[in-house]
């Protein structure tokens, strides 16, 4: 039911998902670009819409009253990101531990406009052995762009240049 009630809104409001996650395996799905509020919203239908299920991270305050149960529910786990907490060993721990686990993030870690991408996502993907799955979230096209998995390999720049040149073609909500 709530699968197709995803469907439904994403329907309704124009978007289309092209493309479709794992569900026999691991992985950690990047979303991007990240740029308004907007794209939580999207990404959380999208994932309803394709029957998946995705843990995702978030700053820390907002899984306090009165939303944080909420944030929980759907998968989140609190970030306290102006601690050095070693985040990434405690993610793939989660992999490890929990067989049906899949992390969705962020790459660029704010909404704000940055230069360079956070590599946390590339790093815990190594570590557990787990593909990366780019999503983009087009709304240029209205379209939730999501080619197959890649597995990183020994050259992280050559890994990261094959991501990024994916995110070229997709347009954010804002620039």
């Amino acid at each position: 039911m709530f699968q197709s009630f995803c469907k439904g809104l994403l329907k309704v409001s124009g978007w289309k998902i092209s493309g479709t996650l794992p569900t026999d395996h691991q992985y950690v799905a990047i979303v991007g670009p990240h740029t308004s509020n907007w794209d939580f919203i999207i990404g959380v239908l999208a994932r309803g819409a394709l029957g998946a299920k995705i843990n995702f991270l978030g700053k820390h305050q907002l899984f306090i009253a009165p939303w944080g149960w909420f944030f929980r529910a759907i998968g989140g786990t609190p970030v306290d990101r102006s601690k050095n907490n070693n985040l990434v060993d405690a993610v793939v721990e989660l992999f490890k531990s929990k067989p049906n686990f899949s992390l969705a993030l962020a790459p660029e870690g704010t909404r704000s406009p940055v230069k360079r991408w956070k590599t946390g996502f590339y790093h815990i993907a190594s570590k557990a052995q787990v593909p990366i799955i780019t999503v983009g979230l087009d709304f240029g096209n209205k379209t939730v762009v999501i080619p197959e998995g890649r597995e990183t390999t020994d050259d992280i720049q050559q890994d990261m240049d094959h991501i990024i040149e994916f995110y070229r073609s997709i347009k954010g909500r804002h620039d």
